[in-house]
């Protein structure tokens, strides 16, 4: 059983002793590889290796108007040659350039999709393969194998209020190894789709879900989403394409909700302040009762390049058929820094405490994610990820024998795009623990306390 299901499993089904982005949307393939206004980032070293003069990468002549549209007509005189916006090396160089002459030959064509738009619909998703050599208990928790993560299906009708009132609505369908870990697990009775398993007496790392399926309404800036929806807490999500890393953060998949059920509002108070708030049935429960909590926060842009949003869920979490509940707090402050136009960094710390209505403490844990990505042009992008995961010794809900628990993992990989609708993603994860055995259950592969890790997954996008 996954670490993040059996610790809120133990918590509100009678195992403790003693009485027991929107902020949602983060998708990484436009924040690296798609930036803002649709500006290529051209780094000077790309006209330097074109043959182009230096005065040439300070202009960053790009504009398509003359010149085989790749130059703006007197600002790129004798350039032109070696500069063509028809694609590749970061827009800079295309089919006019010498072989070898970019660093990075990078050429996305549009990228296709299977099915399009149907009746006002966007209907789309993408499949996941993968592979690591070590087992974690963060989704990828078959080694030595290559499985089928998600396959994934959306169809979707965004909301567009720029002409006053409108509607949306959006219904999402995943099968493969990463199923059950975004059902409705946080109720044990099997209720929505938290018993879509496919295996032997149903007990399988194979499974189905539908973890979103919600309507949506709004009138200028402020929209109203109701239904089944994936949380605003933290930066990393479920969906493969919308996370730089292949494997997950320990704070996202045992700290943090993955779904709520309820409503969501949403407000646009100015070009710098988003606000959220709603009522949700606690955590990861379908459309039944789990509890009773607030979900809400705020985005605020501090200027052009920093942006930080707070979120926060408040009150009872979860209930359990014996009536034993989970309640408390917890908040995520994500910041995102964007260092230069290709160095980005993202700052994430998350703290949780809940306890049962007795006053024992179920959970107290606190996390820090730090996310450096460094972006060469739309094919290639290198990031690097530093977690500390601290458990306090009284969360009995985890099973802890009274003293702390400390978990650090440090993350290495590349994003490469050799095709609009492909993404690789090789990586290598250093994990080591302290005090594993004050841990309930391995968190590493044989119990040990470090271990070293590849993996790399492939991402087909439709």
């Amino acid at each position: 059983m996954k670490f993040k299901r059996a610790a809120l499993l133990m918590a509100i089904s009678g195992m403790i002793t003693g009485g027991t982005a929107s902020a949602g949307d983060h998708f990484v393939s436009d924040a690296v590889f798609q930036p803002e206004n649709g500006q290529q980032v051209v780094p000077a070293s790309a006209y330097e290796a074109s043959g182009v003069g230096s005065e040439i990468a300070q202009i960053g002549c790009f504009d398509e108007s003359d010149c085989d549209s790749a130059c703006e007509s007197t600002s790129c005189d004798g350039g032109c040659d070696s500069l063509c916006s028809d694609g590749g090396c970061d827009g800079a160089c295309g089919a006019g350039c010498d072989e070898g002459s970019c660093l990075f030959d990078c050429s996305l064509d549009d990228p296709f999709t299977l099915f399009g738009e149907v009746n006002g619909f966007s209907i789309g998703g993408w499949t996941q393969l993968g592979y690591h050599n070590n087992a974690n208990i963060l989704f990828n928790s078959r080694p030595g194998e290559y499985q089928l993560h998600q396959m994934w299906l959306y169809a979707e009708k965004a909301l567009d209020t720029s002409d006053g009132f409108d509607w949306g609505a959006r219904i999402d369908y995943i099968y493969g190894t990463d199923g059950p870990d975004t059902q409705a697990f946080g109720v044990g009775n099997d209720h929505w789709d938290a018993g879509w398993t496919q295996g032997v007496n149903g007990d399988s790392d194979y499974g189905h879900a539908i973890p979103q399926l919600y309507g949506e309404v709004g009138y200028g800036d402020v929209s109203v989403k109701f239904g089944h929806f994936y949380t605003i807490i933290g930066w990393e999500v479920v969906g493969a394409p919308d996370n730089f890393f292949y494997s997950h953060a320990y704070t996202m998949y045992n700290s943090e909700p993955f779904t709520h059920t309820g409503t969501l509002a949403t407000a646009t108070l100015s070009d710098e302040l988003e606000v959220y708030g709603g009522y949700v049935l606690g955590w990861d429960s379908g459309f039944e009762d789990n509890g009773d909590a607030f979900l809400g926060g705020a985005s605020v842009t501090v200027c052009d390049d920093i942006n930080v949003i707070y979120a926060t869920v408040i009150g009872r979490f979860a209930d359990s058929p014996t009536g034993t509940s989970e309640q408390g707090y917890m908040h995520s402050i994500v910041t995102d820094v964007a260092l230069t136009d290709q160095l980005q960094y993202i700052g994430q710390s998350d703290f949780l405490k809940t306890e049962t209505a007795a006053g024992v403490t179920v959970r107290d844990t606190l996390g820090f994610n730090n996310y450096l990505i460094y972006t060469v042009s739309d094919c290639i992008a290198f990031g690097t990820r530093f977690e500390w995961w601290h458990v306090d010794g009284e969360s009995v809900g985890l099973g802890l024998a009274g003293d702390d628990a400390d978990v650090y993992a440090l993350t290495t990989g590349v994003n490469f795009k050799p095709h609009a609708n492909v993404l690789v993603r090789p990586e290598i994860r250093w994990d080591w623990v302290s005090d594993a055995d004050m841990l309930p259950i391995d968190i590493l592969e044989d119990g040990d306390d470090s271990q070293t890790t590849f993996g790399i997954d492939t991402i087909f996008l439709f």
